[in-house]
C-alpha cells in the first residue's frame, strides 16, 4: 500500500471512467463549463470502456454509429454498425482532437467516494498504478471535488454474470470460455464449439467463430428476436456524394438513426401483436429448411421487453445455411441444461451436443457505478435503496451524477442528456454562488410503486441491485422514456426541480 499524497488534489468535477460516457462528458464540460477544472480517472491503461474490455471475435456495437457516436464529432464511416477496433480508434481520435488527453490520467483506480455536508465537497481516495513502486505498489493519491460523475457504465468489469451450470467445472475436460475475458491467443480451428445464450454476443460471435470451427452449435433456454439489417448508412449512395456535402450527409444518416428506429420502437410497443407477426415472418425468411421458427425464433416476450439483436447484412442467418454442398457450419438447440458431462453438454429432453470448447454468453452482471463505496457523512449508500431523479441522481444524495443510457435507443444519447443537464447545474450554480444540490423527494417514498430504471425484462437486468425510478410518478422521477422529449428537457427544462440547492 503506498503512502497517501501529502495535499489533496483539488478539481470542481471529478470523472470517473474514460470510457464513451466520461469522454463525452469531459467535451460537454470542457465547451459548456470551460471555467470548471475537471479530471478524468480511467482505472485501465487505455479509454474505451467497453471497446478496450471485450476481445472477442467480431465485437461490434447493436446501436447505429450515428447515435451511439459523438453528437460533437460525427461517425466518419459508411458503416453504421461497426466493430470494436473502428470504435476504439474513432474514440482516440476524438479525444486528441479535442485536446480531451490532458485531463485524462489512466490506471488510476477509484477505492472509495465520501462525501461531506460541513465542507459540501467529495473526498475521493485513488489508486495510481502509473505510478508503482519498484515493488509494484500503487501511490496513494485523495480528490477533492464539488460534483463527482459516475461514468463507469452498468456492468462489472472485473466479474460476469454468474452461470450455473452443474458439472461445467467438475466434469467438463474441455475449454470453458466467458466472452468478457477472451483468450486472444487460442486457437478454435476445428474446435467442435457450443455458445451458451442467444443475446447480442451470441449472436456477433457464431458468425464469426463458423469459418473456422468444426462447428458452432447455439444453446438457447428461449429465443431472442434478430432483426438483418443492411450495414450501410442511407445517405452513403454515390448520387448523394456528389450532390451534398460530407457534413451534410452525416447530419442526414444522423436524423434517420434518430427517427426511424424511434418510432419503430414506439410502434412496437404500441402493437406487440402486429411487431411480432412482422419480426418472426422476417426470421422465417431467411431461415434454412432444416430449421422451425418454433421453438428456435419464437420468443415468449413481445417485441422490445428484451433488446432486439441486430445482425448485418443477416450474417447470423448465413452461416445456418449450408454452403457450396457443404454442410452449415452453425447450428440451434433450444433447451434446457441439465449438466455439462466431459465432452459436452446434456439437456434436459436427453440431447448430448458435444463439444471442445463451451462459451458461456449468458450476460453481464449489472453493478451501480462499478462498485465503488460511496458515503455520505459516514453513511455508505446502497443504490438499490433510493431512486432516480432525471435518470442520473440519487435521491438524497448530494452532487453525485450517474451516467446512464437508453435501453431501446443508443446509449450515448442519454448519456449525453446527462453532460448537458450537469454542465447547466453547474454553471446555474455557479451564478448564485451554491455548492450543494440534493435530489429530494416531497412525499413518501415508502407508499409510491417502484419500476426499474431500464425498462427490459433481461435475466441479467432482473438479477441487479440498481437504484429505482417511480412507476407512476410525474417530473423528475420517473423513467426516461421518450428520446425527443428528454432531449428537449435536458437542454432547456428546468434544472432545479426537486433540488434542494444550497
Amino acid at each position: 500500500m503506498g503512502s497517501a499524497s501529502p495535499d489533496p488534489i483539488a478539481t470542481d468535477i471529478l470523472i470517473i471512467g474514460a470510457g464513451l460516457a466520461g469522454i463525452n462528458c469531459a467535451y460537454r464540460l470542457q465547451t459548456q463549463a470551460p471555467h470548471a477544472r475537471i479530471a478524468v480517472l480511467e482505472a485501465r491503461a487505455d479509454i474505451g470502456g467497453t471497446w478496450n474490455i471485450f476481445q472477442y471475435p467480431g465485437i461490434r456495437s447493436d446501436s447505429d454509429l450515428h447515435t451511439y457516436g459523438f453528437a460533437w464529432e460525427p461517425w466518419p464511416y459508411t458503416s453504421p454498425i461497426a466493430e470494436g477496433p473502428l470504435i476504439l480508434s474513432y474514440l482516440h481520435s476524438c479525444v486528441a482532437k479535442y485536446n480531451l488527453d490532458r485531463h485524462i490520467h489512466l490506471q488510476h483506480r477509484v477505492e472509495r467516494c465520501d462525501w461531506s455536508s460541513e465542507a459540501k465537497t467529495w473526498t475521493v481516495r485513488v489508486n495510481d498504478h502509473s505510478e508503482a513502486d519498484g515493488a509494484g505498489a500503487a501511490r496513494t493519491k485523495v480528490y477533492e471535488a464539488a460534483f463527482v460523475v459516475l461514468a463507469t457504465g452498468y456492468y462489472d468489469y472485473d466479474e460476469p454474470l454468474p452461470t450455473t451450470i452443474p458439472g461445467l467445472h467438475e466434469r467438463f475436460q474441455g475449454k470453458v470460455v466467458h466472452p468478457q475475458f477472451w483468450p486472444t491467443d487460442y486457437d478454435f480451428a476445428d474446435k467442435e464449439v457450443v455458445v451458451i445464450g442467444s443475446g447480442a454476443t451470441a449472436i456477433t460471435l457464431i458468425p464469426n467463430l463458423a469459418p473456422t470451427a468444426k462447428h458452432v452449435t447455439m444453446l438457447q433456454r428461449s429465443p431472442t428476436y434478430i432483426h438483418a439489417i443492411t450495414n450501410r448508412s442511407p445517405a452513403d449512395t454515390w448520387t448523394l456524394s456528389f450532390l451534398i456535402p460530407k457534413r451534410v450527409k452525416q447530419w442526414l444518416n444522423w436524423l434517420y438513426f434518430a427517427i426511424i428506429p424511434f418510432y419503430q420502437v414506439t410502434l412496437s410497443l404500441r402493437y406487440p401483436e402486429v411487431a411480432k407477426k412482422t419480426i418472426l415472418k422476417h426470421m422465417a425468411d431467411q431461415l434454412p429448411a432444416d430449421i422451425s421458427t418454433d421453438p428456435h425464433f419464437t420468443p415468449r416476450y413481445n417485441p422490445w421487453q428484451q433488446r432486439l439483436c441486430l445482425t448485418p447484412e443477416g450474417d447470423f442467418f448465413k452461416c445456418l445455411h449450408s454452403q457450396g454442398g457443404k454442410p452449415a457450419k452453425a447450428g440451434v438447440v433450444t433447451a434446457k441444461i441439465e449438466t455439462a458431462i466431459e465432452d459436452g453438454i446434456l439437456c434436459e429432453d436427453g440431447q448430448k451436443l458435444k463439444a471442445d470448447v463451451i462459451v458461456t454468453a449468458t450476460g453481464l452482471k449489472m453493478l451501480f457505478g462499478g462498485g465503488i463505496p460511496i458515503r455520505v457523512d459516514g453513511e455508505l449508500i446502497d443504490p438499490a435503496k433510493h431512486v432516480m431523479w432525471e435518470g442520473c441522481m440519487l435521491n438524497d444524495v448530494p452532487n453525485l451524477m450517474h451516467m446512464l443510457g437508453y435501453a431501446w435507443a443508443s446509449w450515448t444519447v442519454g448519456v449525453d442528456d446527462t453532460a448537458i443537464l450537469l454542465c447547466r447545474l453547474w454553471n446555474d450554480m455557479q451564478k448564485r454562488r451554491q455548492r450543494m444540490a440534493v435530489p429530494t423527494y416531497a412525499g413518501n417514498l415508502e407508499e409510491q410503486e417502484k419500476g426499474s430504471w431500464i425498462a427490459l425484462n433481461s435475466t441479467y437486468v432482473k438479477k441487479s441491485s440498481f437504484p429505482t425510478t417511480l412507476t407512476h410518478a410525474a417530473g423528475p422521477w420517473k423513467a426516461r422514456g421518450n428520446v425527443w422529449l428528454d432531449w428537449i428537457h435536458a437542454r432547456f427544462g428546468s434544472v432545479r426541480r426537486s433540488l434542494v440547492v444550497s
